[in-house]
């Protein structure tokens, strides 16, 4: 059977190119991308909570100097106040010393005509007197409260302005944090980007792979079966696989080309069909309607049909199950399955051997 086994021979050569897929770093680069994000989000509210802070303080502060400019009209206003009142003194002073209406005792007594005149005349220059003292006291009383209501605001000026200066220091060290997060999320995205562009193009190549090799082995069972009608009977020599007795031979290795189709289509959970998209047991359920097999939505009871298969007995078409029971996909051989992982993912082909499906490793069955 010459065909036979050179088709054979070029099925294992695509196995072996094919190889353990390499581990996939897109999930723990979004899990870093998303750690980042909650750094970026963290930080926009405390610098939210520092503008908010900054602006108040620059709101005291306008508040301090309007009162400020206030409390200057008003010293402006005193001190006119006061040269008014210094004047009116003074020109009465002088108004006495021309018209000899002096106020000592001694020009009161000399000038008065009788006793009576001279009480009067006392009395008179007292009140007047008391009352320009009471306005000179008054008016040196209010600039008085004036200028020290401006040392007050100006003490407070400085105190505010220190403030706003903390409040600013504050939200530029909150802004260069956030410029510095949001620049180191922005090159995660990139590497992310450039991840899944180099997963894509790693999936399309075992696409290719796989597709060369559900051919191959297509037309190696061809020739096989060819070669047998040709036979009257099996050669003696003839030894069997190493395989339990018991396992039945693959009858869906078929299905691998159909699941093919589906690559990229994105993960959804609960999804079952290309247009909404997968998750693990929807996507297998799809692709084995396409062949009329019936089996349920739920990888656990999908375990339940077919014959258990060991790992080294898998042939393309079969079913394997990872992480107790929680996760499935469709062997399409080279050590090599296709399924839709998780979410934020898209079906894609992996390798039994990768760490986590090893490690995780539940069983094969064969419908």
């Amino acid at each position: 059977m010459p065909i036979a086994v050179l088709l054979a021979a070029l099925s294992a050569a695509l196995l072996l190119a094919a190889g353990p897929a390499a581990a996939d770093p897109i999930g723990s680069k979004r899990e870093q991308a998303q750690a980042v994000m909650a750094e970026v989000q963290q930080l926009d509210s405390s610098l939210a909570k520092s503008i908010e802070a900054y602006n108040y303080a620059n709101i005291e502060l306008d508040r301090i100097d309007q009162d400020l400019v206030s409390n200057g009209k008003h010293l402006v206003a005193a001190r006119r106040s006061l040269v008014v009142a210094q004047g009116r003194i003074a020109q009465r002073l002088r108004d006495l010393y021309v018209y000899g209406e002096g106020d000592s005792t001694l020009e009161v007594i000399l000038g008065s005509r009788s006793l009576d005149d001279i009480i009067a005349r006392l009395d008179a220059i007292e009140r007047v007197s008391s009352q320009d003292a009471r306005i000179l006291k008054a008016v040196k009383k209010y600039r008085k409260e004036v200028e020290t209501r401006r040392a007050q605001l100006r003490d407070a000026r400085a105190d505010q302005a220190r403030v706003v200066a903390d409040r600013a220091a504050q939200k530029a060290s909150i802004e260069g944090r956030l410029a510095e997060r949001q620049r180191l999320l922005a090159s995660v995205k990139d590497e992310i980007a450039q991840l899944q562009a180099e997963e894509q193009a790693r999936q399309a190549a075992l696409a290719q792979q796989a597709r060369a090799r559900a051919q191959a082995a297509q037309l190696a069972a061809q020739a096989q079966a060819q070669a047998d009608s040709a036979q009257a009977s099996y050669d003696d020599a003839y030894v069997a696989p190493a395989y339990v007795a018991d396992v039945p031979a693959a009858r869906y290795s078929h299905v691998v080309p159909i699941a093919l189709q589906y690559l990229g289509v994105p993960y959804v959970w609960g999804g079952s069909s290309p247009s909404t998209g997968f998750d693990c047991s929807g996507f297998i359920m799809y692709v084995f309607a396409q062949v009329g097999v019936s089996l349920p939505h739920h990888a656990a009871s999908q375990f339940g049909y077919g014959t258990p298969v060991a790992r080294e007995q898998l042939e393309p078409g079969d079913l394997v199950f990872f992480d107790g029971l929680g996760h499935a996909g469709i062997y399409i051989g080279g050590g090599q399955f296709v399924h839709a992982p998780h979410t934020g993912d898209v079906v894609k082909i992996s390798s039994l051997y990768d760490s986590w499906y090893a490690g995780t490793w539940v069983g094969g069955r064969r419908l």
